[in-house]
């Protein structure tokens, strides 16, 4: 039956029709204007008579920023204390208690204080989008959750507060601020982004040109990619597309599995696509057998996987290959993502056959086959 008919999809729609909009502000780091364009929105929402309220804003103490504060309606924040401080949070409850037509609720990415009813900001804006009130918020392209590890690779530099990709994905707007390199390091010499004392250290680490130019480029393809993916999804033409589906296949190896899983997740985003993450569990490595350590690996990845959009599988078997092939037929899988194999040359040896097996059905199938480095 077209699923586009069935009861279940008529209820999605009218869920999404009473649904809040989402507007997303995204930019490759810290100074580049996300919370000054949120601001200058909200005065031009209010003069065309909407109303909207400022449920949470970060100025960081920038003058230029906080002057546009003036004139905006808000909601009170939370009041807590927290380890003998008093600390400020969103007043999500309050925000759906009012009703504005429009919030303003900045750092998305922002986790909170203990005893909230969610562990993350972005948990109370999913709610307050549910009530029907539409948001517009901001993220920095460091924290989402799939970009990791790209981010700590050009910075070297390891995010904590990080959003899953779904959140990105959920938008109905992703706008991206954008800045030239050469722009945002004299904002940063202004003291426009931080403190004084902080500027020489921020120059040598994460505002270096070069860092600035690659971040900037995964900003400009994440904006790119959701803008094809509202194409695919709102265009007729989607339905006549081939629908892609991905499989990820991890190992209890921390490592390699949380880079199978990331660079899946990007692919199957990319795509607009299903995935799956497939952990074929072997005799040595039962309940009873596996390392404490792996198996905390193995949780943690699952969890990772979960919050990327995956679904998992974890199925017992001695032949690898085989439960792959299996799955590939069963999930009607289009692509197969790997990491690259750590193997010593007599496992090389001895894994061949079963390599070819893999590699002539998923050739015969039409499947393709990925291995991320």
């Amino acid at each position: 039956m077209d699923e586009r008919r069935n009861p279940e999809h008529f209820l999605d729609l009218i869920k999404k029709s009473k649904r809040g909009k989402f507007k997303l502000y995204i930019g490759m780091s810290a100074g580049v204007g996300k919370t000054y364009r949120m601001l200058q929105e909200a005065h031009s929402l209010l003069r065309n008579g909407i109303d909207i309220r400022i449920a949470y804003i970060e100025t960081h103490r920038r003058k230029d920023t906080h002057a546009l504060l003036d004139g905006l309606p808000s909601i009170p924040r939370r009041k807590l204390f927290y380890k003998g401080k008093e600390l400020e949070e969103l007043d999500m409850q309050g925000v759906i208690r009012l009703r504005p037509e429009v919030v303003i609720v900045d750092e998305l990415a922002h986790t909170n204080i203990e005893g909230s009813k969610h562990e993350k900001r972005w948990q109370d804006v999913m709610e307050i989008l549910d009530a029907g009130i539409n948001v517009i918020s901001a993220v920095n392209i460091q924290h989402i959750e799939s970009l990791n590890e790209e981010v700590r690779e050009i910075t070297g530099v390891v995010v904590a507060e990080r959003i899953p990709d779904k959140v990105v994905d959920q938008a109905d707007e992703v706008v991206n601020i954008d800045l030239t390199a050469e722009e945002l390091i004299e904002r940063l010499k202004q003291g426009k982004i931080y403190e004084q004392s902080k500027i020489a250290q921020a120059l040598q680490n994460f505002f270096k040109n070069e860092h600035i130019l690659q971040l900037r480029e995964l900003a400009l393809k994440e904006v790119a990619s959701q803008v094809q993916r509202k194409v695919e999804t709102e265009v007729v033409q989607h339905r006549f597309m081939k629908k892609e589906r991905f499989l990820a296949c991890i190992s209890s190896n921390e490592v390699t599995a949380k880079t199978v899983i990331r660079k899946t997740a990007r692919l199957a985003g990319y795509y607009n696509s299903n995935w799956y993450v497939l952990y074929v569990q072997q005799p040595q490595e039962s309940v009873d057998r596996i390392a404490l350590d792996k198996q905390r690996h193995l949780i943690n990845n699952f969890k990772l996987a979960t919050e990327l959009g995956a679904e998992i599988i974890k199925v017992e078997g001695r032949k690898v290959a085989r439960e792959i092939m299996l799955q590939c037929e069963l999930r009607k899988i289009t692509t197969v993502c790997i990491g690259k194999p750590h193997l010593n040359l007599a496992k090389v040896i001895m894994a061949t056959d079963t390599f070819r097996t893999l590699l002539n059905k998923l050739s015969s199938d039409n499947i393709d086959l990925v291995i991320l480095s």
